[in-house]
């Protein structure tokens, strides 16, 4: 676009709207793929059972990887950190319910702790994910 002035010079502008329309574009691709991203941080293979119910979507997990790695609604957290964070959130979830998805190479040491600690801050009910027989 040209605009003169009264001396005669041209000043040049710089078209705002298809930059705009690239950065909108992009902030929609990221809000659709950030929920896959964040779904499961880390693989657990769970252990299988005959028996079982389906979860509930309103409980806070606390995933726990073979090799030690834990995760509390997706986010890395250590055995130590772990109170903290319950604590947090366990103020402030409707249903202080705790769901463990342990893999089956995990010792039961680790479970115990996270189920001690679940319940030492007041959580309702815990339980501990499987995976169904076929």
């Amino acid at each position: 676009m040209r605009v003169h002035t009264k001396k005669g010079s041209l000043i040049a502008e710089i078209n705002m709207i298809p930059l705009i329309d690239v950065s909108l574009i992009l902030l929609i691709i990221f809000m659709v793929i950030t929920p896959f991203l964040v779904q499961s941080q880390i693989q657990v293979s769970l252990p299988k059972a005959t028996t079982g119910i389906k979860g509930d979507d309103q409980v806070l997990k606390v995933q726990i990887a073979a090799g030690g790695a834990m995760t509390l609604d997706g986010r890395p957290v250590t055995l130590k950190k772990l109170d903290a964070e319950l604590r947090l959130r366990l103020k402030q979830a409707y249903k202080k319910t705790v769901l463990v998805e342990a893999d089956k190479a995990v010792p039961v040491e680790r479970v115990v702790a996270v189920f001690d600690a679940a319940r030492r801050l007041g959580a309702g009910k815990i339980g501990i994910a499987v995976k169904p027989e076929d």
